[in-house]
């Protein structure tokens, strides 16, 4: 059993899973960052490899791996940051990235890579389902990997029951068709949590994308296991240009 299902067998409500890019906002702060959300109750990372070209995220989530880039960030120097990682970090860790720079490095070597630093799963929201299923999933295996896959309000109930039954961890419940960023409010998405809920799917599922304050935390802990934050991690480092600022400034917000 990996970190991932530990974790939900051990607590399977109110998780707190923390997105930032790898190498922002200095080139040297992957580690550290790791270590400062752990060390503040953080339940699982998502470790964000920067590309040029995201289609999923926002302004903010953009410009952070930009930087990242600028600051010398690379797959290859990634790994080499996380050599020893789980020295220290015990909390599941989740790669996400795109499909370019990945079978740019090498899927199968993205894969082995991954699994010699402790990666317990990996999310690329432009790999297509059926790509996965018929060419990479036995290489995900091969390595212990996990596969999250996305879910929007748009997602069919017949795409659902298929990503609920090819997926071994948890479902990231994208929680409106936009690109990530803060909203103040999920009042209306209300009728599409319950929807999923009444599926009673075999996966737990965490929300993201919007999650910047207490009021849109406490709702989407109502509606799932948990959150996913993003945008409003990385806005708390671009201000503060600190790590430790940032998870304070991060909790702070998520607490008003």
């Amino acid at each position: 059993m990996n970190r991932i299902n530990q974790l939900f067998q051990t607590k399977n409500k109110n998780i707190l899973s923390v997105y930032f890019t790898a190498g922002f906002p200095q080139l040297a702060d992957t580690v550290p960052t790791l270590e400062c959300l752990q060390a503040n109750g953080v339940d699982l990372v998502e470790v964000g490899v920067p590309f040029s070209d995201p289609l999923a995220d926002g302004i903010v989530i953009q410009n952070s791996s930009q930087q990242a880039l600028r600051n010398g960030m690379s797959i290859a120097k990634l790994f080499e940051q996380l050599t020893a990682v789980r020295e220290k970090i015990h909390i599941p860790l989740v790669m996400m990235g795109y499909l370019n720079p990945i079978m740019q490095f090498g899927f199968e070597a993205f894969c082995a890579e991954s699994s010699r630093v402790g990666v317990d799963a990996m999310i690329i929201p432009d790999l297509p389902m059926a790509d996965y299923l018929n060419q990479y999933k036995p290489i995900a295996e091969k390595y212990g990997l996990e596969f999250i896959f996305l879910i929007t309000p748009e997602t069919s109930e017949e795409r659902i029951r298929e990503i609920d039954g090819h997926t071994n961890g948890f479902i990231y419940m994208v929680s409106s068709a936009a690109v990530t960023g803060t909203q103040n409010s999920f009042d209306t998405k209300v009728d599409y949590f319950n929807r999923i809920n009444a599926m009673n799917l075999r996966n737990p599922r965490l929300i993201g994308f919007g999650i910047s304050n207490k009021a849109t935390l406490d709702m989407v802990n109502q509606y799932s296991s948990g959150a996913i934050i993003g945008s409003a991690f990385i806005k708390a480092l671009s201000e503060t240009q600190d790590v430790e600022k940032g998870v304070k400034l991060l909790l702070e917000k998520l607490g008003e």
